[in-house]
């Protein structure tokens, strides 16, 4: 059984409520048609319903009946879900009659059922952008207890099995943060180690990367990425973390013995966490690309609760798999609370 695979039995296991706001959206609806076949997650989707029917019969699906189907202009905790989000941003000059309107928004009102405990993660981003996806998500949802900072993780399917676990190996961040300091740096690698556990399943190994192993260089961005470390080990003294290190001493055992010998992870990292988005983002497009690697994400880290952001030229099958990360999620943080 491959991870994916692995992924969608543990969601089958324990399912959550998934919204999917982007309801009447094609690839939306046949992902969400086949989650439902397979009983993978509750899904929930918000738009007309009437709309949802038609589309579903044109379409020819089967299945879209099975889901929870919310109208965001006329549903029976329209009032509820206002008074919670006027509750939450009338310190922030939101009034009453502006709180009404941006519950009827899918984007909005999918943030406000999770954060009512009516869904447990959302998955957005189909047609939508990451910043209209993320702003309600910033507003309603927040950011976890101990963390300032979102950041997006992928899953880098690798042809060389002797790396990471059978050559899976977690990126971080490749998505979101531009140029974390140290304190930033230590919570996205916490939240990938974490994502890590709930999503792979595995023991992380966490490699701070730099230019820099063990002082070899002396400059300040290789001392950022040291105090990142120092700070990460404190807040997270059970996950298995150490740098600075050069890629290669993270990842071929030789390298990592010499370069840091008694290192408990250069020469086994399989989570790499880059000290710039600039590093993250070039590294795991190179890979994918020159590497032949397949990579899954961005998994968003960092919020209260899942909410994850497509690409709009996303296909079904990447609603699909995101939808089961989003569950797993889901049920890794509720298991560390």
């Amino acid at each position: 059984m491959d991870l994916i695979q692995q992924i969608i039995a543990r969601a089958k296991t324990n399912k959550q409520k998934i919204v999917l706001p982007e309801g009447t959206e094609e690839r939306t609806l046949h992902a969400s048609d086949r989650l439902l076949s397979e009983e993978i997650a509750e899904i929930i989707l918000i738009g007309n319903p009437e709309e949802i029917k038609t589309l579903a019969q044109k379409y020819q699906l089967k299945h879209i009946d099975k889901a929870i189907i919310v109208d965001p202009l006329n549903h029976d905790k329209k009032r509820e879900y206002t008074d919670l989000l006027y509750e939450l941003r009338k310190n922030k000059g939101l009034t009453r009659e502006d709180a009404e309107k941006l519950t009827e928004d899918p984007l909005y009102l999918a943030c406000l059922m999770i954060k009512n405990g009516d869904a447990d993660g959302e998955i957005a981003g189909a047609k939508n952008t990451t910043g209209d996806v993320l702003r309600p998500a910033f507003q309603i949802i927040k950011t976890a207890p101990g963390m300032s900072v979102v950041s997006g993780a992928f899953l880098m399917f690798t042809k060389e099995k002797s790396y990471g676990k059978d050559g899976l190996l977690v990126f971080a961040d490749c998505a979101v943060m531009p140029n974390p300091d140290a304190k930033q740096l230590a919570e996205i690698a916490v939240a990938t180690a974490r994502t890590t556990q709930a999503i792979v399943g595995i023991e992380p190994k966490v490699a701070m990367l730099s230019f820099s192993t063990k002082g070899s260089a002396k400059d300040p961005l290789a001392d950022k990425v040291i105090e990142a470390t120092r700070i990460a080990k404190e807040m997270a003294p059970d996950v298995i973390i150490d740098g600075e290190m050069q890629a290669d001493a993270a990842l071929v055992p030789f390298i990592g013995k010499s370069k840091a010998p008694g290192s408990p992870v250069a020469g086994n990292a399989n989570v790499l966490v880059f000290p710039n988005l600039e590093c993250g983002n070039i590294s795991y497009k190179l890979v994918q690309r020159l590497g032949n690697a397949e990579s899954v994400g961005p998994i968003l880290q960092g919020m209260a609760a899942p909410v994850n952001d497509l690409s709009r030229g996303c296909s079904v099958e990447d609603i699909y798999k995101m939808v089961a990360i989003c569950a797993n999620q889901a049920i890794g943080i509720k298991n560390n609370k």
